[in-house]
């Protein structure tokens, strides 16, 4: 039997907190309570930063914390598109170009994923984790300022795009299932590096 240590339980009832929060951010949205929506979404997004800095600190890791994780912080960035979509509709449509690419590659990369894996990704490369931090900084702005940060926007999309761009490639390369990545860039030299 496995023991687990109070940081374990304590990390994953955070990511556990986003994965629950997140549809009570979509009904705050959908009920026009745009001040207790932008809070919690913003404390969703503290949140993510700290399990994933405790995680590492206390090296505490495993494919579990890293699907839910992974589950979490989906639902996060569904709801604060809710919250855009419900709360901030005309930025929305004017921006629903880049909107529907990265909604296109987020598609491609889980159903590519489920039908070889028969579950989704959980790679967490170094790229995932610039995307996500520039979708936290666009996304808390968004909500705590009156205006879009355009140059924050386009860097969040072309920032995410890469990154699903590579979780494609990766789901192409890898034969296995695997979480926790550095990235192709390392996946590709360990498999060049077993060919030499």
């Amino acid at each position: 039997m496995i023991r687990r240590s109070t940081n374990f339980y304590i990390i994953n009832s955070l990511t556990i907190y986003r994965l629950c929060a997140a549809p009570f951010l979509i009904v705050l949205a959908v009920f026009d309570q745009f001040d207790l929506f932008k809070w919690l979404l913003l404390v969703s997004f503290l949140t993510d930063a700290v399990d994933g800095f405790f995680a590492r600190k206390y090296k505490i890791s495993s494919a579990f914390g890293a699907r839910i994780d992974s589950l979490a912080d989906d639902c996060t960035i569904l709801a604060a598109i809710t919250g855009m979509c419900i709360l901030r509709s005309s930025f929305f449509l004017s921006e629903i170009i880049p909107v529907a690419i990265l909604l296109i590659l987020y598609l491609v990369q889980n159903v590519l994923a489920l039908l070889k894996y028969k579950r989704p990704t959980s790679f967490h490369t170094y790229t995932a984790k610039v995307a996500a931090v520039s979708q936290a900084a666009f996304l808390i702005t968004f909500f705590f300022i009156p205006y879009p940060v355009y140059w924050l926007f386009h860097l969040m999309v072309v920032l995410t795009s890469i990154d699903l761009l590579e979780e494609v490639i990766l789901v192409i390369v890898l034969p296995d299932y695997k979480t926790n990545l550095k990235g192709l860039y390392w996946v590709l030299a360990k498999r060049n590096s077993k060919r030499a």
